[in-house]
């Protein structure tokens, strides 16, 4: 008998310490582990093909509100509307004779308003054509007013000429300048060629006879 109390003392033992075991291993796990996460609630699903406005921004939606609103026309009660022609008040306002000063456009037989013509400005305008400048004939040359009456022959060949102006009288080779203006050109027994410095001019001046 003492034996088999002692068999089940042994057996209790053990049940108790699994026990233990396991409730000690579920207490650690539970302190050690995270907090679970709420659950996320789920969203109202929206039917976009039975509500397409819900899907398009509010400026838009007031757009279309603002247009919708504006596009209505007024209406009108019939009471107030006669649709009887009346043919005295359109006679009355074809009878009516056009008074004013310009064309008359409700008649054909009307001829249009004569509009005089601007009057010429006073001032000739800018861009009217200068006359054309025409410089002033150039002056001829004075004639020299030298005598040519004779020459002489130097010594070694050459021919010198003699001048007369008013009262004065020149003797004169080529190459020299008589009375500061009249350079001598050639001189030949029938012509003497000279150079007016003033005017740059070049005449012949034929032995005088007299």
């Amino acid at each position: 008998m003492a034996i088999k109390l002692g068999a089940e003392n042994k057996r209790n033992v053990i049940i108790a310490g699994a026990l233990f075991c396991v409730v000690a291993y579920l207490a650690i796990s539970q302190l050690f582990s995270s907090p679970p996460r709420p659950a996320a609630a789920p969203q109202p699903v929206t039917d976009t093909a039975t509500n397409p406005a819900a899907n398009s921004a509010p400026g838009t939606a007031r757009r279309a509100t603002r247009t919708t609103s504006s596009s209505q026309a007024r209406k009108l009660p019939p009471t107030g509307l006669d649709p009887t022609l009346h043919l005295e008040k359109l006679a009355a306002s074809e009878s009516i004779e056009y008074a004013g000063y310009g064309r008359n456009i409700f008649s054909i037989d009307s001829s249009p308003v004569h509009i005089e013509q601007a009057a010429a400005p006073a001032r000739p305008r800018a861009n009217a054509a200068a006359p054309v400048y025409t410089p002033p004939p150039v002056p001829k040359p004075p004639a020299i007013d030298l005598l040519y009456f004779g020459y002489s022959m130097t010594p070694d060949g050459k021919r010198r000429a003699f001048f007369l102006r008013g009262e004065d009288i020149f003797d004169a080779g080529v190459g020299e300048i008589v009375d500061h203006r009249y350079k001598i050109v050639s001189v030949s027994p029938t012509a003497c060629q000279i150079t007016d410095l003033s005017y740059n001019n070049t005449q012949i001046l034929p032995l005088s006879s007299n």
